[in-house]
């Protein structure tokens, strides 16, 4: 909480990026598609108040960072990816905890499956004095 008040949630669900993640060698090379849903919690006051977007964060230019960071740099585990991103989201200032899905609709598990996907929750952290 922030000055006795919850902090607030943006959510942007369902980004898309063709990536070449996995621990398989067909995974590294042919790649598949990962769907991402990231929810970051922040102060929001301020920006309704004023309707300054620096005092927010920008979704539409933090949807672009993580869908370049999710689409480089392969990863065996999508728990990696995951942590990555959550990186990502942190390093905006307002933000003060993120949740991040990973979903990997098209992983190479051998039984009929309609998705599989990890979840992540990080905050931000809080320096010793």
């Amino acid at each position: 909480m922030t000055d006795g008040h919850e902090l607030d949630s943006l959510t942007l669900t369902g980004l898309e990026v063709f990536a070449n993640h996995g621990v398989f060698d067909f995974e590294r090379s042919e790649g598949q598609r990962f769907v991402i849903d990231v929810t970051l919690w922040l102060d929001t006051a301020g920006a309704a108040g004023s309707d300054d977007l620096a005092q927010t964060v920008h979704y539409g230019e933090l949807a672009v960072a993580i869908t370049e960071a999710a689409s480089t740099d392969p990863v065996d585990l999508i728990e990696t990816l995951a942590e990555r991103i959550a990186g990502v989201v942190l390093a905006n200032d307002p933000v003060q905890r993120v949740r991040v899905v990973v979903h990997k609709p098209d992983a190479p598990i051998t039984v009929p499956f309609a998705d599989v996907s990890i979840s992540i929750t990080r905050s931000r952290s809080v320096p010793i004095a």
